[in-house]
């Protein structure tokens, strides 16, 4: 796949096995990301691949749903998803994970996925026209939420 449309990270003292369960269970997002409202999951704890996963998420007033599927789940090392709504791809997801001096570094990366009905349509439903700078905003809120949690 080619670089990602939006990639943020940040270093957290801790262990990178740590770092991944948090990030490998997807529930647990709704605690950082200031767009997710709520995941639902039919496995408990940390997500393997072919695991299906469906997201609630929020901007304002508005709120719409999808569909994701687990595409690479590496203990201490990876954890992205698929995202689809309707049956459309709407975007990937990645967390990599790697140690190093200070603990570990953590990259949350977005590829955009969606075909031109999606581009034209979701700022209707999500109210989001820049969808590119709203990520990149929202995973600097959530990468710093994640380590105020792992390093409390």
């Amino acid at each position: 796949m080619t670089a990602p449309d939006v990639n943020v990270q940040t270093n957290i003292t801790g262990k990178a096995i740590d770092v991944w369960s948090a990030v490998a269970d997807p529930r647990r997002i709704t605690e950082w990301s200031p767009e997710s409202a709520s995941v639902r999951c039919e496995v408990e704890g940390t997500l393997p691949v072919g695991a299906t996963f469906s997201g609630s998420n929020r901007n304002g007033r508005r709120q719409w749903s999808t569909k994701c599927r687990v595409i690479e789940s590496e203990p201490g090392r990876a954890f992205a998803f698929d995202v689809t709504f309707k049956g459309m791809a709407v975007a990937r997801w990645r967390y990599e994970i790697t140690d190093g001096p200070d603990g570990v570094c953590v990259e949350e990366q977005w590829w955009e996925c969606r075909g031109v009905f999606l581009r034209l349509m979701g700022p209707l439903g999500t109210g989001v026209s820049d969808r590119r700078a709203h990520n990149e905003a929202g995973m600097k809120v959530t990468l710093a939420a994640l380590k105020a949690d792992m390093e409390a």
